[in-house]
């Protein structure tokens, strides 16, 4: 592939010795001391090429292992393309990315003891259970068995049933079964088994699942640890066997999601408002945990739907952690546009399906076009709104989306996010048709649906840096795309279920009992605790609904829509009324509407408010309500006066008094001369 080292010197801010980079040609052969040499130096380095990435590994680990090495595939992506001769922008761009340090995923660990469930209907389970046992503890379940020739040894343990239920995972499995029952060991023309029973429990780290039935999990291709193989496919029978005998150890599984309750517009009270992650999760890795939801990291396959759609970033992905794709996006469209580059077009894929594609592509196809820039993710049903509108407004064209067949059947999310972003730049002047989804398997209809893309109008290029959450940065992207817009409208209508939007309230029929502020995730509804006011940020508002749905009155509608004006990023006001000041103390409380209506309706006609006194309590605050009620002479509460309290003191001195009278009334009953009268 031609590198010119002059305009990759200058694409890169790097010279060497002589004043330009110098190009390695032959680096992985008869250059290797020159990569032995840079080794030894302290400065991170970065090998352009893939191919020899072991031998590069292993010379490293040899001669320096603390060295930092990073690999990037500038080949297959840029170089060995039919227009090599224009990719000096895209390499440069390329290599800018790949220097770029990610923040790390965190992981979970999971265990396997080995102990394995082979789930089958007839003989050839047992033959499968027979090869793992050597490496695996092993247990037989047959489902509906029908004759089956007893084994010559017993050397794995059958049984028969039905599995009724499944759940866990990959080293905590865990299986209700019907009509389990132990296998015979007298059994001589065919297998018989003892009497059966119900609701049987066992647990097992794996499950080789060759009974032909409905799989035990959704998306269970997913399911680390359950392997659901067709028992007519030997060869398939093989591989899952293969792979599940060197299935025993610790293994530790990237945690894809992180989540924050705190964010979530899931649930407030018992009323439900967003179910966005419930609804698109293929392997049922969440679920409702009341006001918030929980992500079982187990579980979780990391497909990233769940944080494709939720609104607040409550749910965020963390292959990269952090800001991590939005910060390699900068990096890689500047880097191009710096270079040189014009009409760049992202090529979104994932590093299974897109790097094998584009690799075919290139060694027996055109390879890819000069502009076609490659942009690898972990999973491409990862993308939202914020990774689309933040490419478009860092000056992609257009954003074409590579989907393996893997993906055929998830990408709901992906589309939604898609929808909007296309209604977002149709509504803005810059046109629709600027995000495509690629689903072909064959290389040359991919490279042809590339080289066929129609030229669009380019994009101006903005270079914001995507700091804040999920909101914070699609809300960036939003602005720098507005602020250049053909059609810079203040308000922009969107589609039900988009994630912005406005709330309007009937004031007519508003008590301002505020229980939409307690139910507001996001504070987009707000309170004052002076007076009865109630506000609205629309920038922080994700169109939940729990508003509305909370609302005792049902006054609350939603608008959705994109603000851009001023006024959406400060509150304005929903609702205001007057308060009413205390009949007893003048101090404010309430709502003066409210206090009114509820005093016309309840003085003198309800039996605890017919007198006036009795009424007047419907207009004073909570302290001198209870203060009234109870200097009332009709309190219903009051009860005999209470004794005083005695004391030893009083005990003794009423002893005295006793003691002083009865010596009193002896003298008196004696006469003059001391006789009793």
């Amino acid at each position: 592939m031609p590198l010119e080292a002059g305009a990759l010197s200058k694409a890169c801010g790097a010279v060497g010795a002589t004043g330009e980079i110098e190009i390695h040609s032959q680096l992985c052969r008869a250059q290797l001391g020159n990569f032995q040499q840079a080794v030894l130096g302290k400065q991170p380095i970065l090998v352009a090429c893939t191919q020899e990435a072991p031998l590069f590994s292993e010379i490293a680990s040899e001669d320096n292992p603390e060295a930092q090495i990073a690999f990037t595939n500038i080949r297959e992506r840029a170089g060995w393309s039919d227009n090599a001769g224009a990719a000096t922008p895209k390499i440069a761009a390329l290599l800018a990315e790949a220097a770029l340090e990610m923040e790390p995923t965190p992981a979970v660990t999971l265990e396997s003891k080995g102990v394995c469930l082979v789930y089958g209907r007839d003989e050839r389970a047992i033959e499968a259970a027979k090869q793992l046992a050597d490496r695996l503890e092993i247990t037989v379940l047959l489902c509906a068995p029908g004759e089956i020739i007893p084994p010559g040894v017993m050397n794995v343990p059958i049984f028969q049933g039905t599995i009724a239920d499944a759940k866990g995972h990959l080293g905590a499995f865990g299986i209700t079964v019907t009509g389990y029952a132990a296998a015979t060991p007298s059994s001589r023309g065919a297998l018989s088994f003892e009497a059966p029973q119900n609701s049987a429990f066992s647990e097992c780290d794996l499950i080789l699942d060759m009974s032909g039935r409905q799989p035990l999990f959704s998306a269970h291709e997913k399911r680390d640890g359950y392997v659901y193989v067709d028992a007519d496919d030997p060869v398939a029978v093989q591989k899952a066997i293969f792979g599940l005998a060197d299935m025993v150890g610790e293994y530790d599984k990237p945690r894809y999601i992180r989540y924050d309750g705190d964010l979530c517009a899931h649930s407030r009270s018992g009323k439900t408002g967003c179910t966005r992650c419930l609804d698109v999760c293929p392997t049922s890795a969440i679920t409702s945990a009341g006001d918030v939801v929980e992500i079982d990291p187990f579980i979780c396959a990391g497909c990233g739907n769940c944080a494709s759609v939720c609104p607040t970033g409550a749910a965020t992905y963390q292959m990269p952690a952090g800001d991590g794709v939005l910060q390699r996006l900068r990096i890689l469209l500047g880097s191009y546009r710096r270079a040189g580059g014009e009409d760049p077009i992202l090529l979104m894929h994932d590093t299974r399906h897109g790097d094998e594609m584009i690799g075919l592509i290139a060694r027996a196809g055109p390879g890819l076009p000069a502009n076609v820039i490659p942009f690898a993710l972990n999973e491409v049903t990862q993308i939202g709104l914020d990774a689309l509108t933040a490419a478009l407004a860092y000056g992609t064209s257009q954003i074409c989306i590579l989907v393996g067949p893997d993906k055929a059947g998830e990408l709901t999310s992906v589309a939604e996010q898609i929808g909007l972003a296309e209604t977002i730049m149709e509504g803005l002047g810059y046109g629709g048709g600027r995000v495509h989804i690629i689903d072909e398997t064959d290389p040359d209809a991919v490279a042809a649906r590339l080289a066929g893309l129609e030229a669009r109008s380019p994009l101006p290029a903005g270079d914001f840096l995507p700091i804040g959450g999920k909101r914070e940065r699609t809300m960036l992207a939003l602005h720098q795309l507005h602020d250049r817009a053909p059609i810079p409208l203040d308000i922009l209508p969107l589609p039900g279920g988009a994630p912005f939007g406005s709330v309007a309230v009937k004031t007519d029929g508003c008590t301002m009992c505020l229980a939409c502020v307690g139910a507001c995730p996001t504070g987009a509804i707000r309170d004052d605790q002076d007076r009865p006011w109630l506000g609205f940020n629309e920038d922080a508002c994700v169109q939940c609904g729990l508003c509305r749905n909370t609302c005792p009155e049902s006054v609350i509608t939603l608008e959705p829509r994109l603000n851009f004006s001023e006024a959406s990023r400060g509150t304005v006001t929903l609702n205001e009324e007057e308060p009413f000041n205390c009949i007893r103390c003048d101090k404010p409380f309430g709502v003066r509407s409210t206090i009114e209506r509820i005093a016309e309706q309840l003085a003198g006609k309800h039996y605890m408010f017919a007198s006036g006194p009795q009424a007047d309590r419907i207009r004073m605050c909570d302290d001198c309500r209870v203060i009234a009620q109870f200097e009332a002479p009709d309190d219903p509460l009051k009860g005999k006066p209470r004794p005083a309290p005695r004391t030893t003191d009083d005990d003794l001195r009423e002893r005295e008094i006793e003691e002083a009278r009865a010596k009193l009334l002896a003298e008196r009953a004696k006469g003059e001369d001391g006789q009793p009268n």
